[in-house]
């Protein structure tokens, strides 16, 4: 069972206080008052349990005359005494367990922002799969995968269009073509220095696209997504290692450093290939798992957003699709 804590800051008379301890599940609970006349609310739940409560405390946040501060927390660890007071009231419990969609929402827009570890982790990543697809070591190009923070952004991408967060969705979409740029960059430079590895099998599966490669990307999107809303991340590592976004960059750049332009054709399609099918599977999955917002309005405006996106990359595969088999 794992377990977080709702901790909320709220004037003495917060009319939203005896709702939240009736209406919703929780573990266990604490109230104290402040020296500042404030209340401190503490409500221990299972992690299935809380987005819920952070729904309704985001509905709540609206009324003007309640202003309060709600935070959440991951518990490690909960030793409960025996007289520990437990509410599960006969609501319908989610059969799917995930994170809730606020943690979700904190998780992207930290990742969709360009700073000093995802420009350095995005430049190692390149120089240990370019060094990896010369030398024909695969274990240098699963590792790049790993190391890799691209994908983030990409997930970013459709978990936003999801929530109809336009301005998300671009904060993501600015982060994912830098996260592209620089292995693109590092590659044609080693391909304008070296002569192209054509003997190596790494280089040689990025030039080839066949359409078991969009079965494939579909599969690994959906299962990143799948890890991502449920925070599984032993297998989130191993999905990183199958979304296969950093091999076809790297390829295509080495062929554009090298002036192969016509070469360069078929990792730059295998790549768009496989981001599109991430986007989709992920839109998917994230629909699928109920994420969505609070408010009626902005679910109107998130419900335009996910059909819009659907149809877009939906449209792109089937271009994508007819591409593959004419080539």
């Amino acid at each position: 069972m794992e377990l977080q804590l709702i901790e909320i800051y709220a004037p003495e008379q917060f009319n939203y206080k005896d709702e939240l301890l009736e209406k919703f599940s929780f573990v266990s609970h604490w109230i104290s008052q402040q020296e500042d006349q404030k209340l401190h609310i503490q409500i221990l739940v299972e992690k299935e349990d809380s987005e819920k409560i952070l729904n309704y405390l985001e509905k709540a946040a609206y009324d003007e005359h309640n202003e309060f501060d709600a935070m959440l927390y991951s518990i490690k660890a909960y030793i409960p005494s025996k007289y520990n007071e437990k509410n599960t009231p006969d609501d319908d419990k989610e059969q799917f367990e995930r994170a809730s969609k606020h943690e979700l929402y904190s998780i992207v827009d930290s990742s969709s922002k360009i700073d000093l570890s995802f420009s350095w982790f995005t430049v190692f990543a390149a120089l240990v799969a370019a060094v990896g697809v010369f030398q024909n070591r695969p274990a240098l190009v699963i590792g790049a995968n790993i190391i890799d923070p691209s994908i983030r952004p990409i997930l970013g991408i459709s978990f936003a269009s999801v929530l109809g967060e336009g301005k998300l969705v671009r904060q993501s979409m600015v982060t994912a073509v830098f996260g592209l740029c620089i292995p693109i960059a590092i590659a044609a430079s080693f391909g304008y220095l070296f002569p192209l590895p054509l003997n190596s099998s790494e280089f040689i599966s990025q030039t080839n696209v066949h359409l078991i490669d969009l079965i494939v990307a579909v599969s690994a999107g959906a299962a990143g997504s799948l890890s991502f809303v449920k925070r599984s991340q032993g297998q989130l590592v191993g999905v990183m290692v199958s979304l296969a976004v950093l091999p076809p960059a790297v390829v295509l750049g080495m062929m554009l450093g090298a002036g192969h332009w016509n070469g360069a054709i078929m990792p730059f399609l295998l790549l768009v290939i496989n981001i599109n099918a991430i986007l989709l599977s992920a839109i998917i999955v994230f629909w699928l798992s109920g994420i969505k917002p609070a408010n009626w309005s902005e679910i109107q405006e998130a419900s335009t957003s996910r059909k819009n996106s659907l149809l877009f990359t939906g449209l792109i595969g089937l271009i994508l699709i007819i591409t593959v088999i004419i080539l």
